[in-house]
């Protein structure tokens, strides 16, 4: 019997993180994005505007809070080119920016191009 009983909470665990991540991907104004930081692999997530910053959230795990928030204020991106073969998702981009490369889908790409560059003027004052 308390086979069964672990059993069943290991399943409930599974279906609330399956859940959440279903959750955070429909949640209106996030879009799904891919996190890389120095040489650790893709890790999946969402990614959402919150005022000057881009909150970054995993698929798995508990937390509903952000794991990496990127500020817009002094944000360059270094670089923008398609993911080629084995190296993720085809019709993905990545762009490296701030110590952190992010992958995601062209529209995507897109928005974010236009949210960085929607800044202040000042914004980039921090960026020389």
């Amino acid at each position: 019997m308390a086979a069964l009983d672990i059993l069943i909470a290991v399943v409930a665990v599974a279906l609330l993180v399956v859940l959440r991540g279903i959750v955070l991907a429909r949640s209106r104004g996030t879009v799904v994005c891919s996190l890389r930081t120095s040489d650790h692999a893709w890790r999946s997530g969402v990614a959402r505007y919150a005022g000057g910053e881009l909150h970054w959230i995993p698929f798995l795990g508990l937390r509903l809070r952000p794991r990496h928030a990127i500020a817009r204020r002094g944000l360059t991106v270094s670089t923008r080119r398609p993911l080629v073969g084995e190296e993720g998702p085809a019709g993905y981009w990545t762009v490296d920016c701030a110590g952190v490369s992010l992958a995601m889908s062209e529209d995507a790409l897109t928005g974010f191009l236009a949210w960085v560059e929607s800044a202040p003027p000042s914004a980039h004052l921090d960026a020389a």
